[in-house]
């Protein structure tokens, strides 16, 4: 299946090197481009695209703009570049509907992950910057979900353990392959653990279970070469 791209970034020279790089593999296909997010939102009326490939820092409308607006009018999946990893209007993105971040300078294998990734339904955080992007988000105490207003009672306990995994960071495929079983399952127990907890996207669910403790900053990363902990409830 060939994924349908649409690249949005001011600069001819990174549109025209993020098109030839994609286009040398097969499953993608750019199927346009755009010099800033009004521009991008015009042509997302005239083309039919699975995701969007988002510059953050952009003249007249910027990235975390123009992502809101497309996730608000019911658009294609936005992963956002940047150029900085502590760049703040990649916090934004976030928060404007973005299904993550990942730095301009990633390898070609790891931006073309992402994008994989996002059209996917997962989250995508440049590993870089993935603890100071917790550490952004999460209060420095866990708030207990009692105390938080949360209802995770409404979650079945292999919806606990998803969201969990969701919250260190692995994506469907990991998450099937800790938990044995298909794929497909997976991302059914992610739309309901969305639906349950009225979640916009994955990626709040990335946060949720960051600020209620499910998870932590400080062990995200051992999670992926250790293995995660299976939650208690």
């Amino acid at each position: 299946m060939t994924i349908r791209l649409v690249l949005v970034d001011d600069q001819e020279m990174y549109r025209m090197g993020f098109r030839a790089v994609l286009e040398s593999r097969p499953e993608f296909e750019v199927v346009g481009d755009a010099d800033d997010g009004d521009t991008a939102l015009d042509l997302l009326t005239e083309v039919d695209a699975d995701v969007v490939v988002m510059d953050v820092r952009m003249p007249r409308m910027n990235g975390v703009v123009a992502t809101r607006r497309i996730r608000e009018a019911g658009g294609p999946p936005v992963l956002v570049l940047t150029t900085f990893d502590l760049d703040e209007y990649a916090y934004e993105a976030i928060e404007a509907g973005a299904s993550g971040f990942l730095l301009k300078d990633a390898p070609l294998a790891e931006l073309a992950a992402a994008i994989t990734h996002v059209h996917n339904g997962d989250a995508v955080v440049a590993p870089s910057t993935t603890r100071r992007l917790l550490e952004h988000f999460s209060p420095p105490v866990a708030v207990p979900p009692a105390r938080s207003g949360i209802r995770l009672d409404v979650l079945t306990r292999r919806e606990h353990e998803v969201l969990t995994l969701i919250g260190y960071g692995l994506s469907n495929a990991e998450i099937a392959e800790r938990l044995v079983v298909a794929e497909n399952t997976v991302r059914v127990h992610g739309q309901r653990i969305l639906t349950k907890l009225e979640l916009r996207d994955r990626v709040q669910a990335v946060v949720l279970a960051h600020r209620l403790g499910l998870v932590t900053a400080r062990n995200h990363e051992p999670c992926r070469r250790t293995g995660c902990p299976q939650s208690a409830g």
